[in-house]
């Protein structure tokens, strides 16, 4: 895996404190992307942040340059988790064949 370029982005949370992030994977559901990231570096003696990820909303600006936002809208965040799940279970149903 050291061999592997990993794309890496560094986030700003609100109190201006940077969090480095691997991004893990990008969907699109229903027009719209979103970036499913890991935290680059997990604290081992923090059982919370075992397994995290972070999904994040693709926005573009005026200018066309993307960003990142928060899912603020519960039934849009359920549907992405529900996508989530269900690429995962498909992975796990390819492994074991």
């Amino acid at each position: 895996m050291a061999d592997e370029m990993l794309d890496t982005l560094t986030l700003v949370d609100d109190e201006g404190e940077e969090h480095e992030f691997i991004l893990l994977n990008m969907l699109e559901i229903d027009e719209q992307r979103y970036a499913v990231l890991v935290p680059a570096e997990v604290d081992e003696d923090d059982e919370d942040e075992e397994g995290v990820a972070v999904v994040l909303r693709v926005e573009e600006d005026e200018d066309g340059e993307e960003y990142l936002t928060d899912i603020i809208d519960d039934d849009e965040f359920e549907k992405v988790v529900a996508t989530l799940e269900a690429m995962e279970d498909e992975d796990d149903d390819y492994i074991e064949e």
